[in-house]
């Protein structure tokens, strides 16, 4: 009696993305060796495959068995923050953290340049990193003399901890415009509605983005491993060249979020949400970060949150006016997010609605961005601004530097206002990251607990680990025993000399 097939563990190396995914699909539909499928498609055309699959009878799924690796440099803080907002999304953009921000430039709006706008936005740049400079000396040395270094940690171990922490801290004075890089690895299903997305959105340096990205995607890509392998050179093929032939500006993206900005103004019109006094903008009782909001019907969720995303109001109160409404005037708003789709677009990430745990979080942008990594959760961000103020840094109160980051913070944000008269877009981007932004964290209890559990570390930045130590809080008020079962660390436990 003769044995069957034996069993075969196969590492294929990389291919062209496109390619890649073609073996893979077909390999699923044979009965073939991953050997035989890969013959198969050498010998056959990807393009005619992706044209007549993928595009006419839109089986997406074949997409996600390709992947690429995408590296943005010298992008603004705020595009690299727009990449990352796809949900399928792998990658890491450079850390405020590890290295210093200050002599690497800002991206400057096309629209401003030559122009007397550009050197107010710069003015307001050079002020920013004026005392981003000026403050990191005096800060790295109270940091220093507050946590010496043990005997047995070494100097450079030690040196570099300190500055980190410096980082922490100065970084709250990084504008949006700062430049910095991004690294990802994407499915190329991903890639093209990241390409889409990209070219659809209001922001100019995002749709040139975009459309360098559909450049770079149709060129045969970088081999500089295989070069420095001594690996023979050949004719080397574009990235995907059929789906960046078809990524184009989607009408329905382009438009839907104008619609819902002007639809919001009407409706909450009168309601007080259009003109909160600063005191009015805290979300939670006390001022708090954090609010647990309460279970509510999914009509209501999906009304508040499409409105939520127009204004700057806690999404307590804007459900308190929608709860308020007839079902038909629910109705109407969740219309305006849906007449201009065509049956070929997905929904809205504000439709990705029915979560059991909904967290209305008030922060600075700077910690904001590492709970901005978080993909098993649904997030929804109002505009940045400066109506909802700034962080202060508890070392900057505590070396005594307070008066002076105030100083600082106080006087740009009178000039962004200054500036936002003249243009929105440069006043966009000059905001610092110490300033605050409200967004909407749906999510399961896993995700909750993982959330908390683990940005209230103290290897963590103080802003995100009072966030996730509140997240914990609030579930421990309403859930009591679910609560409890989140390990989550106190932020007023402390190792400054952990990474």
């Amino acid at each position: 009696m003769h044995d069957g097939p034996q069993r075969r563990v196969i590492a294929v190396a990389p291919m062209p993305p496109e390619k890649a995914a073609y073996a893979l699909a077909r390999y699923s539909r044979s009965p073939d060796s991953i050997e035989d499928s890969i013959r198969w498609v050498h010998a056959h055309s990807a393009e005619k495959f992706w044209e007549q699959f993928y595009f006419a009878y839109g089986h997406a799924s074949i997409a996600d068995l390709g992947h690429v690796i995408i590296c943005f440099e010298h992008i603004s803080e705020l595009a690299a923050i727009r990449l990352e907002d796809e949900p399928l999304w792998d990658g890491q953009a450079k850390s405020s953290r590890y290295q210093n921000f200050g002599p690497g430039g800002c991206f400057v709006p096309e629209s401003i340049r030559r122009s007397e706008t550009e050197g107010v936005y710069l003015g307001i740049l050079r002020s920013l990193s004026n005392a981003y400079t000026l403050l990191h000396d005096p800060l790295k040395r109270f940091l220093s003399e507050r946590a010496p270094r043990p005997e047995g940690m070494k100097p450079g171990d030690y040196d570099r901890t300190i500055a980190a922490r410096t980082f922490d801290v100065t970084r709250y004075l990084l504008p949006l415009a700062a430049r910095t890089n991004v690294g990802q690895v994407v499915s190329i299903r991903t890639l093209e509605k990241q390409m889409t997305r990209l070219l659809s959105a209001q922001l100019p340096e995002l749709r040139m983005i975009g459309e360098e990205l559909r450049d770079a995607c149709q060129r045969p890509p970088v081999n500089l491993w295989g070069e420095l392998s001594g690996q023979p050179g050949g004719a080397a093929e574009p990235l995907a060249p059929t789906l960046s032939r078809h990524a184009a500006s989607n009408a329905y993206q382009a438009e839907v979020y104008t619609d819902l900005a002007r639809h919001a103004r009407e409706v909450l019109k009168g309601s007080g949400l259009d003109q909160l006094s600063p005191s009015s903008r805290a979300v939670g009782a006390g001022g708090e970060a954090v609010e647990l909001i309460d279970p509510h019907h999914p009509l209501d969720e999906l009304t508040a949150t499409l409105l939520y995303r127009a204004t700057h109001a806690p999404y307590r109160r804007i459900l308190a006016v929608v709860q308020g409404w007839t079902d038909k005037q629910k109705q109407e708003t969740i219309e305006v997010a849906l007449r201009r789709r065509s049956p070929q677009d997905e929904l809205l990430k504000e439709f990705r609605s029915g979560y059991a745990f909904i967290f209305d979080i008030l922060m600075d942008i700077g910690g904001w961005r590492d709970l901005h990594r978080h993909r098993r959760c649904q997030q929804i961000q109002q505009n940045f601004t400066t109506i909802h103020g700034y962080e202060v840094p508890p070392a900057m109160i505590q070396s005594g530097l307070e008066s002076d980051y105030r100083a600082a913070m106080d006087a740009v944000r009178s000039d962004i206002e200054q500036l936002r008269k003249a243009d929105q877009e440069a006043a966009l981007y000059a905001i610092p990251f110490g300033f605050k932004v409200r967004c909407l964290f749906k999510m399961d209890y896993a995700e909750a607990e993982y959330i908390a559990r683990l940005r209230s570390g103290v290897k963590g930045h103080w802003s995100y680990r009072t966030v996730a130590w509140q997240m914990k809080q609030k579930m421990a008020e309403r859930y009591p025993f679910l609560g409890e079962q989140i390990r989550a660390t106190p932020p007023d436990v402390e190792d400054s000399l952990t990474r």
